[in-house]
């Protein structure tokens, strides 16, 4: 009973974050970006110019250009993206059709992309955060990305320079640097918004001196490390690993404590994503 009252709780929490961020997306679009011929990447960059050269509402150009999308990643990717994805478009053709008679909140088009941006990103972030897309771009990046060498990310990437490359011949060059600008804050924000701003770091220490590095970690850090059994490919000589996960803000530190004991450790860092109780950070008295 608990599991499926949770389940509930959890699939309404996703709704509503999804209506907010179409809300966001769409309040982006209709009172910073358009109004200044700014224009977003992706099927909603179509959509805008479509509806510039056409007169006809945004939203509808937005909701049927997505369509074949929905229909390509029901059968190749999932049920649950899909209309995760449908229900955020259906939610954004609404919004921009409601914010429509607003005007634009300012005429400073560097002000616009900047604001532009952040909007569309906490918008897009959110929605992508709980399971879905604004863009039927990246379903068809997703596909490709099982089908040639390049990444999701370049994939989106190729896509959207085109687009704002044939917004440049519409709105004029300016614009389209504009809209460049626009799209490279948003998509930061993005990553803010899906990653966390206390992002997690897996680090792993190579050293003679592991044992003072390893007090000084859980000393003035308050991380729990692991020690890990490894030996010198090359001498063949046993040695002892650290593994300590940390967050963004702490690496620096980290790195600094490693290097007053030893100026020739090796230091590797990548970035994971990090669930369980295990993690938090202890209390350092």
């Amino acid at each position: 009973m608990k599991k499926t009252q949770k389940n509930i709780y959890n699939n309404i929490s996703r709704i509503l974050f999804i209506m907010l961020g179409a809300t966001l997306s769409s309040i982006a679009l209709e009172t910073f970006l358009i109004p200044n011929n700014i224009i977003d990447g992706g099927v909603v960059g179509i959509s805008i110019m479509a509806s510039y050269l056409t007169k006809v509402p945004l939203g509808i150009f937005t909701f049927l250009l997505n369509v074949p999308f929905f229909i390509l990643g029901y059968k190749q990717i999932g049920k649950t993206f899909t209309f995760a994805t449908l229900f955020a478009v259906f939610c954004l053709s609404i919004g921009v059709s409601f914010f429509t008679p607003i005007k634009g909140v300012t005429h400073d088009i560097f002000l616009a992309a900047i604001f532009g941006g952040i909007i569309q990103g906490l918008g897009v972030g959110l929605i992508i955060r709980n399971g879905g897309s604004l863009d039927g771009t990246e379903i068809v990046a997703i596909i490709l990305d099982k089908r040639v060498s390049f990444s999701i990310g370049e994939i989106v990437m190729f896509f959207n320079l085109f687009i704002l490359g044939v917004a440049g011949f519409i709105f004029g060059w300016d614009r389209a640097m504009y809209s460049l600008i626009a799209y490279f804050i948003a998509f930061k924000v993005i990553d803010i918004v899906v990653e966390g701003l206390d992002e997690s770091k897996a680090v792993t220490i190579v050293s003679s001196e592991y044992e003072e590095i390893s007090e000084a970690i859980m000393a003035r850090l308050g991380r729990g490390l692991t020690l890990l059994d490894g030996k010198g490919a090359y001498k063949g000589i046993p040695t002892s690993v650290l593994y300590v996960v940390v967050s963004r803000l702490e690496l620096a530190k980290l790195k600094s404590i490693v290097y007053d004991f030893d100026n020739d450790a090796l230091v590797t860092i990548s970035n994971v994503e990090v669930a369980g109780k295990k993690y938090k950070k202890k209390a350092i008295h």
